[in-house]
C-alpha cells in the first residue's frame, strides 16, 4: 500500500508532461488576452465586438494558409511556395473570369492547381529526397514567375457572383461577418477534425516526431509526407480565393512575404518547428495574434506598419526559446 506521499508525487509526475504538452498553446492564449486587455485599456471603442470580428475577416485568408502550414510543420517541414500560390491563384482566378469563364469552373480549376503544385513538391522531397526548405523555395520562385507569365499588371474582378460573394455580410445581433470568414472556419474544423480523430492525423504527428520511428511502425511516411504538401498547396489555393474576394483583383505582388507571416502564425501558436507536437486552435490564435498586432498599430495611429514585423520578430524569439525550454525539460 502506497503512502499518500508517494501516490502524491506519482500523480504529479503524471500531471507534469500533460501540462508542459499545452504550455506553448496557453502561453499564446495568455499573450492574446494580455494583448487585448491593452488594447481595451488605451483605446477607445477597442472593445468593440465588431473589431475583433474584423480581425477574422481581414485574416480569413492567412488562417486558411496557416492551416496547410501546420500540416507542414508537423511533419517537421517547411513550405516556402504558399505566399507565390496564392498570388498565382489570384491572376489565374481573375484571369479565367475576365475571359469569361463561369466561377462554377473556375474555383476547382485554382483549387486543383494549387493542390497539384503541393503535390509535385511532396514528390519532390520524397523520392529525390530533396530538402523541404529547397524545394518550396523552388515552388516559391515558379509560383511568383507564373505570376508575371500571366501579367505584370493587376487584373480586377468584375465577375457577379464573385463581387457578391465579397460584398455579402452575415448579420447578427448588431455584428457581421463575411463568407471569407465561414470558409476559413470551416477549414479550421475540418483540419482539426483530420488530426484528432483520422489515422491520418495520427500519422502526420507520428512522423513529425521520429520518421525513422514511424517507418518501422509500419506506417507510410512518404504517403503522408506527400499528403501533407498537398494539403498545403490546396489550403493556399483556397487562401488565394479567399484573398481574391477580399481585394477583388488578380496581382502577382499579392501576398508577399505571407509565407513568413504564415510560419510566425503557427509557431507563436505552439506548433514545434522540429515536428511532432501541435495544435489547429494554437494557429488559429496565432493568427489573432499577429491581426491584433495590426489593430493596436491601426489604433495607436503614429506608428509605421513595419512596427508589425518588428513585435512578430519579437514573439517569435520568444516563443522558439519556449519551444526548446519545454522539448529540454520534456527529455
Amino acid at each position: 500500500m502506497k503512502s499518500r506521499p508517494e501516490q502524491t508525487v506519482a500523480e504529479r509526475l503524471r500531471v507534469i508532461p500533460v501540462r508542459q504538452k499545452y504550455l506553448p498553446v496557453t502561453a499564446t492564449a495568455v499573450l492574446l488576452a494580455l494583448m487585448y486587455g491593452l488594447g481595451v485599456i488605451n483605446y477607445p471603442g477597442f472593445s468593440d465586438t465588431q473589431i475583433v470580428l474584423n480581425v477574422f475577416i481581414d485574416n480569413a485568408f492567412l488562417l486558411v494558409v496557416a492551416v496547410g502550414m501546420t500540416f507542414v510543420i508537423l511533419t517537421g517541414g517547411i513550405d516556402l511556395s504558399v505566399g507565390s500560390v496564392v498570388a498565382l491563384t489570384t491572376m489565374v482566378v481573375a484571369l479565367l473570369l475576365e475571359n469569361g469563364w463561369p466561377a462554377a469552373v473556375v474555383l476547382p480549376v485554382a483549387l486543383l492547381m494549387g493542390a497539384t503544385i503541393g503535390f509535385l513538391m511532396g514528390l519532390m522531397i520524397h523520392y529525390f529526397d530533396v530538402q523541404p526548405f529547397i524545394a518550396t523555395l523552388a515552388g516559391m520562385f515558379l509560383a511568383r514567375g507564373l505570376c508575371y507569365v500571366i501579367s505584370t499588371d493587376s487584373i480586377s474582378i468584375d465577375n457577379p457572383f464573385w463581387v457578391s460573394v465579397a460584398n455579402a455580410q452575415l448579420w447578427f445581433g448588431g455584428f457581421f461577418i463575411t463568407i471569407s470568414v465561414l470558409i476559413a472556419l470551416a477549414v479550421v474544423l475540418i483540419a482539426a477534425y483530420v488530426l484528432a480523430y483520422t489515422t491520418f492525423g495520427r500519422d502526420v504527428y507520428a512522423v513529425g516526431g521520429n520518421p525513422q520511428s514511424a517507418m518501422l511502425m509500419g506506417l507510410r511516411v512518404g504517403r503522408t509526407r506527400i499528403a501533407v504538401y498537398t494539403i498545403s498547396g490546396l489550403c493556399s489555393a483556397l487562401g488565394g480565393v479567399v484573398l481574391s474576394f477580399y481585394m477583388l483583383s488578380g496581382y502577382g505582388l499579392h501576398a508577399s512575404g505571407m509565407e513568413l507571416d504564415a510560419i510566425a502564425a503557427v509557431v507563436i501558436g505552439g506548433t514545434l518547428l522540429t515536428g511532432g507536437s501541435g495544435y489547429l486552435f494554437g494557429t488559429v490564435l496565432g493568427v489573432l495574434v499577429l491581426g491584433l498586432i495590426q489593430t493596436i498599430i491601426t489604433f495607436q495611429g503614429d506608428l509605421s506598419s513595419w512596427w508589425t514585423k518588428i513585435f512578430i520578430g519579437l514573439f517569435l524569439f520568444v516563443f522558439i526559446v519556449l519551444q526548446r525550454a519545454v522539448t529540454r525539460r520534456r527529455r
